[in-house]
Order: structure tokens, then C-alpha cells, then sequence
């Protein structure tokens, strides 16, 4: 397989998004968990998605460095900003009891979260992937380089994808237990409170949430030349 090539890079985008999608579908997973077992599923579902990250990471590293277009230097703060927002709904999201959630339809049958849009999830049944979607947005307002709108567009699929993805398996797996959540939230922020489906839960939310999501924000900014190899903040 050719390397230093953006086909290479391409090629694993694709296998990474791809991955994720078939290895979370219901026929699929099923067959996979009767096969290894839960357990099992879940050792082979990381270490696939671990090869494949690996590969995409040495594949953008190694990609030559193509300029599509020249982004403005104002435009170098939309990141900064928005990595803020992403950082604050990861951490909302991963530490907010919900059926969207990893494991989510297991919590269902053992009682569900009680509230069907606590927290952040009476702004977003999907706060983590929304994160995730704002940081590669704002990453490709500010990056004009080929290689990067690759990376990118590949996440936003997976983001955006991601949340169709897992309405449609909770419906399918969950069945009426899902109604109650599919009625009082939305995947567009905010839709279901402008609606009056639900409330904002700024208790549920509280401030310590959102005080871990600006801290993370914070070890991001100053780990980002480590990270990506480039100052986030301008210098």
C-alpha cells in the first residue's frame, strides 16, 4: 500500500468510518456477540478501531502537504473558541447518565436514566459526537491543507452519521423505551426546548460539569503543540 500519499490517507479515512458502522450494526454485532461473546465483541470492536485509528493518524502524518486554500489569520480563532464548547459537551456528555450513551440500551433494561433528557441531554441527545462534530468544523474553517479537509470531512461523517446511527439501533433494540427519549429531546441543540418538549436542565447540568469540560480545554491548549505540532493559540 502506497504511503506519503493522499489515496492512503483516503483509503483510511474510509476504513475508519466504515468500521464503526459496520461493527455497531444490529446484524452484524449480533452475529459478532453470539460468535465471541459481549465480552468478546468488545476486545475485537477496540482492537479494530485501534488498528484503524493508527493507521489514519500515520497516514495524515505522512501525507504530503497540499494547500486548497488560504485560510484568513482572524479565521485561526474559530478553533480556539469552539474547542471551549466541544470540551464542555464531552464532558457533559460522558459524565450524563442517558440512552444514547455507550451501553446506553443495557442501562435502559436495568431501569433507564429515569429522566429521559437529563442534563446536557435536554439540549442534545447527543452532546459527545456534537463536540466532536464543532471541533472538526472549526478545524476546517482554519486549515486550508488537503490533507486536513480529509481528516476532517471523515469525522464530520462519522459525527453526524454517527448520531442517525445510534437513533436508529436504540429504536430498533429498545422499542417503546426509546419513546420517551426520542419525544423530549432532539439532535438539533435546543429544538426540543424552542419546541416546549422539554426543559432546559440547568440543575442536571450543574457546574462542575462544564468547570471539567473548560480544565480539559485547558490541558488541550497547552498540550496542542505536542499534539498536533502547532501552537493553538497565536503567538
Amino acid at each position: 500500500m502506497l504511503t506519503g500519499t493522499l489515496d492512503s490517507l483516503v483509503a483510511a479515512m474510509a476504513m475508519f468510518v466504515a468500521s464503526h458502522f459496520l461493527l455497531s450494526s444490529r446484524p452484524l454485532r449480533e452475529s459478532l456477540v453470539r460468535i465471541l461473546g459481549e465480552r468478546g465483541f468488545l476486545i475485537a470492536y477496540s482492537a479494530v478501531a485501534l488498528a484503524v485509528f493508527a493507521w489514519m493518524l500515520r497516514a495524515y502524518g505522512n501525507a504530503p502537504e497540499i494547500s486548497v486554500w488560504v485560510p484568513v489569520p482572524l479565521l485561526r480563532w474559530v478553533p480556539i473558541v469552539t474547542l471551549a464548547i466541544a470540551c464542555i459537551l464531552l464532558v457533559t456528555s460522558v459524565t450524563t447518565p442517558s440512552l444514547t450513551r455507550l451501553g446506553g440500551d443495557r442501562a435502559a433494561s436495568a431501569g433507564g436514566p429515569g429522566n429521559p433528557s437529563p442534563g446536557i441531554i435536554s439540549v442534545t441527545r447527543h452532546p459527545g459526537l456534537w463536540g466532536i462534530a464543532l471541533w472538526a468544523l472549526s478545524h476546517l474553517a482554519a486549515n486550508g491543507d488537503a490533507a486536513g479537509m480529509i481528516l476532517f470531512s471523515g469525522i464530520l461523517i462519522l459525527s453526524f452519521g454517527g448520531m442517525a446511527h445510534i437513533d436508529q439501533r436504540r429504536e430498533a433494540s429498545l422499542g417503546g423505551a426509546w419513546g420517551p427519549t426520542k419525544l423530549t429531546t432532539s439532535v438539533i441543540p435546543f429544538a426540543a426546548i424552542l419546541s416546549g418538549r422539554t426543559r432546559l436542565d440547568w440543575k442536571g447540568i450543574g457546574w462542575q460539569r462544564p468547570l471539567g469540560g473548560l480544565a480539559l480545554y485547558a490541558v488541550l491548549i497547552f498540550a496542542h503543540p505536542w499534539i498536533a505540532g502547532v501552537a493553538l493559540v497565536p503567538g
